[in-house]
């Protein structure tokens, strides 16, 4: 993943069109596009802050999100199969998902003993 343009350089730009400076020319200086320029004027017109986005979550979200919960439910039913676990957690979950959360489950209990 890019990483994001420095809160610095994203306030000097802004604040250079802000002051009236062309934006044509502050794309130019500063080596950035036209379209970022203006999306960075639209947040800071919207938000106030010209920052990046940092608090988001790439990909799907866990099915699991109560591990401690879950660990609990492994232990009691540590004999079905992934299938039979699936079938009997409260809320509709593939036998995949159950593997996921064993093995994340698996993971801190190692971890926990090699600390």
């Amino acid at each position: 993943m890019p990483v994001p343009y420095s809160i610095d350089l994203r306030e000097k730009a802004v604040s250079a069109v802000e002051r009236g400076e062309k934006k044509s020319q502050v794309c130019r200086t500063l080596n950035i596009s036209r379209n970022t320029l203006d999306l960075w004027i639209k947040k800071k017109k919207q938000t106030g802050n010209v920052g990046p986005v940092t608090d988001y979550h790439r990909g799907p979200q866990p099915k699991i999100n109560d591990l401690d919960k879950f660990k609990e439910f492994a232990e009691e039913n540590g004999h079905l199969t992934q299938r039979e676990m699936a079938e009997k957690w409260p809320e509709p979950l593939s036998k995949t998902r159950i593997g996921q959360a064993l093995r994340k489950c698996l993971k801190s209990f190692k971890q926990a003993f090699e600390a």
